[in-house]
């Protein structure tokens, strides 16, 4: 059984998740709707029958989320950690995790053949102890955010125990390769391919020129500790407020998530493959320092790679 799993707020009516169900039934595919965002006493899904993920996850074998990265960070959450193929249907703001526009749907009958291009995403687990018993286990796809609340906190970091780093600043960003593009990148961290595995480490404001990001091993373990009083632990959906003395541990998951791809795609994931492609191309021409020729190169690849993909 296939879950569809639309965001109503975006999905208006759920037109697009009847489309999808119409599809999929014409392929001999059985599907459910469990709505990501929505109380009981909500209205949004009109005659859809509707079921809660986690009552039909045992039946489950793939899933289709119709939102943007959010809603698929929240049906990742609902998971619990089973790794089922995630298929993204983009109605959001980026959808660099998602596969498919809505003018794209007929390529949803191909989606669930054994050749499909399948991403697996790297997460974080995040352990809070205080007074040596632990007190919070959990796991994050994208990142996990140390600050404070409109004030400066000090982050003390170890890789290993080894002494990392300690600054004033307004927090610390720990994120994943997938998260590299959110909340890392706007506080100066870099870009990672997504299908990596490292742990970006990427200081907030810091008031100091020394506090610079990191990657790292996946095979590192991080603790920092605070001298702030209050601060708080953030990651997609949750927050936690934690006090000063509480050890942060933080390492690479065993878990991970299967993300469906196109091979051609231009949307997200697909632009690391053009960049890399015309820095490639680029490196034979000898163009790598003429900064001009190498943008026309990656140009050049982008219009070759989405001709491609719109004949498949």
């Amino acid at each position: 059984m296939i879950a569809i799993c639309p965001n109503p707020y975006r999905d208006n009516n759920l037109i697009l998740t009847g489309e999808v169900i119409r599809m999929l039934k014409g392929e001999g595919l059985e599907s459910c709707v469990c709505p990501v965002f929505v109380n009981e006493n909500d209205c949004f899904t009109g005659d859809i029958k509707t079921e809660k993920l986690q009552d039909v996850l045992p039946l489950l074998s793939h899933v289709i989320v119709i939102g943007g990265d959010g809603t698929i960070l929240a049906v990742v959450r609902q998971l619990g950690g089973k790794p089922l193929p995630i298929l993204g249907i983009n109605l959001g703001t980026k959808g660099f995790m998602t596969a498919l526009e809505p003018e794209e749907l007929a390529r949803i009958s191909v989606a669930f053949r054994n050749d499909v291009p399948i991403s697996l995403r790297m997460m974080v687990d995040v352990t809070l102890i205080r007074g040596g018993k632990t007190v919070l286990n959990d796991t994050a796809l994208n990142d996990v955010v140390i600050h404070g609340y409109g004030e400066c906190i000090q982050p003390t970091a170890w890789a290993d125990c080894s002494l990392m780093f300690s600054f004033s600043g307004d927090g610390l960003v720990v994120a994943t390769p997938t998260g590299s593009t959110g909340y890392s990148m706007s506080a100066g961290g870099p870009i990672v391919e997504p299908d990596a595995r490292a742990i970006l480490l990427t200081p907030i404001c810091a008031h100091t020129l020394s506090a610079k990001p990191y990657v790292l091993s996946p095979e590192r373990q991080l603790l920092v500790l605070t001298e702030k009083l209050t601060l708080y632990l953030s990651y997609p959906f949750v927050r936690y407020a934690i006090i000063a003395g509480v050890l942060i541990a933080l390492c690479a998951s065993l878990l991970g998530v299967p993300l469906v791809l196109r091979r051609f795609s231009l949307i997200g994931d697909g632009l690391s493959h053009v960049a890399f492609g015309a820095m490639a191309v680029a490196a034979v021409l000898n163009l790598t320092h003429d900064m001009p020729l190498i943008l026309a190169v990656t140009m050049v690849c982008a219009v070759l790679i989405l001709r491609g993909g719109q004949k498949s």
